[in-house]
C-alpha cells in the first residue's frame, strides 16, 4: 500500500514537471525585443552621409522563436526584426517604406499582410517545413486565429512611419518562406522609400545576409 502510495506521488510530481513549461508557454505574451543601433548588427547598411542605418535579424534559431507565441516556422513563416536608426538631426519619413527580401535564387518577397498572415495560420501548406522545432509542445491553429494570436501579430510588425533623431524604429516582417529550403543563404534585404525632412527620397538600403550572426553591442 504504502509502495503505491509512494509511487503515485512519483508520478503526479512529474506529471506538474512535465505540464507547467506546457502552461507557461501557452500564457505568455509577446515582448518586443529591445533595439541595439542598427550598425550593431552583423546584418546592416549604412549611410554615413544622412546618419541613416538599417539592420535585419533573422528570427531564425529556436532560442529566438521563444518570444513568440506562435511557431512561425511550423507555416513556413520567416520573422525578420528591422532596425532602422537615425543618428542625425533631421527626421526621416517612413510611411512610404517598402521592404523585399531577395534570396539566392533572386526570388522575390514582399513582407505578409497581417491578412496573409492569418489565412497561413489558418490553412498551413504541405510545403511548410518545420525548419526549427520548438523543444516544448506548441498549439497550431486550426480554423481560426485566436485573440492572442492576433495581437502578437498586430504588436510585432513593423508600424513607424518617422525615426526621430538619434533614436531607433524597430519591428517585425514576416515573409512567407514556404517554398524555399534555406531562404537566408546568399539572401538580400532591401528598402526603399525612405524619405528625410524635405521629402527628397534617400538611395536604398541594401542589408546581406552573408554573415548573419547574433547581433553584438557596440
Amino acid at each position: 500500500m504504502h509502495r503505491q502510495a509512494r509511487l503515485l506521488r512519483i508520478l503526479i510530481v512529474v506529471s506538474v514537471l512535465l505540464f507547467v513549461p506546457i502552461l507557461s508557454h501557452a500564457a505568455k505574451d509577446f515582448v518586443m525585443p529591445t533595439p541595439q543601433p542598427a550598425r550593431a548588427y552583423p546584418a546592416h547598411d549604412e549611410h554615413p552621409t544622412e546618419g541613416l542605418a538599417v539592420a535585419i535579424d533573422p528570427y531564425d534559431t529556436v532560442e529566438k522563436a521563444k518570444i513568440f507565441v506562435v511557431n512561425y516556422s511550423e507555416y513556413g513563416i520567416l520573422p525578420v526584426f528591422v532596425v532602422v536608426t537615425n543618428d542625425g538631426d533631421q527626421p526621416v519619413a517612413l510611411s512610404d517604406m517598402k521592404a523585399q527580401f531577395v534570396t539566392g535564387d533572386r526570388t522575390k518577397l514582399s513582407p505578409s499582410s497581417e491578412d496573409d498572415i492569418y489565412r497561413r495560420l489558418n490553412h498551413p501548406t504541405a510545403s511548410a517545413t518545420n525548419r526549427y522545432p520548438l523543444p516544448f509542445p506548441s498549439k497550431k491553429v486550426k480554423g481560426a486565429v485566436n485573440q492572442k494570436t492576433m495581437s502578437e501579430i498586430q504588436s510585432a510588425q513593423f508600424g513607424a512611419k518617422a525615426v526621430e533623431p538619434h533614436s531607433s524604429q524597430a519591428g517585425f516582417l514576416f515573409f512567407d518562406v514556404s517554398d524555399i529550403a534555406n531562404p537566408l543563404a546568399g539572401a538580400h534585404f532591401y528598402l526603399t522609400g525612405v524619405r528625410d525632412s524635405k521629402d527628397a527620397e534617400l538611395m536604398y538600403f541594401e542589408v546581406s545576409l552573408e554573415k548573419n550572426t547574433p547581433a553584438t553591442k557596440p
